[in-house]
């Protein structure tokens, strides 16, 4: 007599990582002015992500420091990194609230690292105890990862998205583009950079603002308030 054949359940899959469920997540003032600020030269655009003292993962601003930007890279200078630093501090907030979230775009459609951009994150934010580098590419792709520099060291991917159920100021333009003067300087070879040219893309700028009724049809009225 042929014994019966016993069936076995097939063990389930076991999935060699899971999606992480933290999130970086933008204010829509924060994202509105990383977007002005990615599309508003050539080059690739850095800066700091102000977060929330209570949700250190919520950006609420972006701001810029002094440096040197190309098609495919940023400089920060020292001196202005030290000088955003010492007014961060008088304005009372934390490291972890100014110095940990690095924001970059790409004037690419693709947002992954370059081997440029994971070198400036170990050398620049190697010793802080936890960091996240953030890229935004031209064609809206984005890209976030958190490193932890404490205990074991790991990586972790974040997801990216906007919050709106928060209060948040208006959009200012005219303010996003007076620092970007103040902080960018653009290094393109194929394009040189001189005052007649500076003014011409500042021209060409204002000139693509519509009129103020058109972006404030209530001045009274302020989003988010």
């Amino acid at each position: 007599m042929i014994a019966p054949i016993e069936k076995t359940k097939r063990p389930k899959r076991i999935q060699a990582s899971r999606r992480s469920k933290a999130a970086l997540r933008f204010t829509p003032y924060a994202m509105a002015k990383l977007l002005f600020l990615r599309d508003i030269g050539p080059t690739e655009v850095g800066g700091f992500g102000i977060s929330r003292a209570d949700d250190l993962l919520l950006v609420e601003d972006i701001q810029l420091v002094e440096q040197y930007c190309t098609a495919v890279s940023v400089e920060f200078d020292d001196d202005s990194v030290a000088d955003y630093f010492d007014r961060q501090v008088d304005c009372g907030r934390r490291p972890e609230q100014f110095a940990r979230i690095w924001i970059h775009t790409h004037p690419g459609a693709s947002p992954s690292p370059s081997g440029t951009d994971e070198a400036t994150f170990e050398r620049c934010f190697g010793g802080s105890d936890w960091c996240v580098m953030y890229i935004l590419a031209k064609g809206g792709n984005s890209y976030a990862r958190a490193r932890f520099n404490v205990g074991p060291r790991c990586d972790r991917r974040l997801r990216c998205r906007t919050q709106f159920d928060c209060e948040f100021p208006a959009s200012n333009q005219e303010l996003w583009f007076a620092e970007y003067c103040e902080n960018v300087s653009v290094h393109d070879p194929f394009q040189p950079q001189n005052a007649a040219t500076a003014e011409a893309i500042e021209a060409d700028w204002r000139w693509s603002l519509p009129a103020a009724s058109e972006r404030w049809p209530d001045e009274s009225l302020e989003i988010g308030r």
